[in-house]
């Protein structure tokens, strides 16, 4: 950074005492909360958190010094709830990612609705990803597709479902152009998140664990092995996926499915 474009030590030191004056204003704010989630308090930390950050710009582009502070993203935390007491409607938001591990698994998954279909009206749509999925999304409801995403030859990413309260229901046909414009994250009565961002945090403290699990496995392994007119695992996933493999067939006419971007 250039000296015309850094701070000065007098703008600096104003944002040292805004970060004092932000301080005081939140443990005044705590001192006089009126419940768990009193909106003052939240209001509070967000303003200190703001002059927190701000100072530690300001301290690094004029002394290349750093605080000790780690300030948290208030995108990454939900607002205090102030929708109705007793809500007479709700609203169930949910977006599952996925990733397209397997595009000719997909494509034939889609082959197989296309010859069920009597009426062709799905003909020809499976030669395409894209077009395999608008077919097998309409064919299956999608907590079905999120149980069998590996049969569709799909790979989870992450998750999330948000319960929203309103005072009474949308009428018919009011949001369907831009159903996510109005999910108000102050109206979310409850919240869930999958992701694999925490099972890598979980993961973090079983590293030491890893190999006396492994041993446990191998021990359970043998004794299913050991077992008598047993049907293991790999036999029944095997046999469950005879046919799809007939599909797969390498050799067939079908072209590789590219996604495009504009779709």
């Amino acid at each position: 950074m250039s000296d015309a474009a850094q701070p000065t030590a007098a703008e600096v030191r104003a944002a040292a005492e805004a970060v004092k004056t932000a301080l005081d204003r939140h443990l005044a704010a705590v001192e006089r909360r009126s419940g768990e989630e009193d909106p003052a308090v939240y209001d509070a930390f967000n303003q200190l958190a703001a002059a927190a950050e701000a100072y530690d710009e300001l301290l690094y582009d004029r002394y290349d010094e750093v605080t000790p502070f780690e300030i948290p993203g208030t995108e990454d935390s939900m607002p205090p709830y102030t929708g109705p007491e007793e809500p007479s409607a709700l609203s169930v938001l949910i977006r599952r990612d996925y990733s397209v591990a397997e595009p000719q698994r997909l494509m034939a998954q889609a082959r197989r609705v296309e010859a069920a279909d009597e009426e062709g009206v799905a003909a020809e749509a499976s030669g395409t990803v894209h077009g395999a999925l608008g077919l097998l999304f309409g064919e299956f409801e999608p907590d079905e597709i999120a149980s069998r995403h590996k049969e569709f030859g799909l790979e989870e990413g992450d998750s999330t479902l948000w319960v929203t309260a309103a005072d009474e229901t949308a009428d018919p046909g009011e949001w369907l152009e831009a159903p996510f414009d109005q999910a108000d994250p102050e109206l979310v009565v409850c919240r869930f998140d999958v992701s694999a961002v925490f099972d890598d945090e979980y993961d973090d403290g079983l590293d030491d664990d890893d190999e006396d699990d492994a041993d446990v496995d191998d021990e359970t392994d043998d004794e299913t092995d050991d077992d008598e007119g047993g049907v293991g695992a790999g036999e029944l996933d095997e046999d469950l996926d005879t046919d799809l493999d007939d599909d797969l067939d390498p050799d067939e006419d079908a072209e590789p499915a590219r996604l495009e971007a504009d779709r």
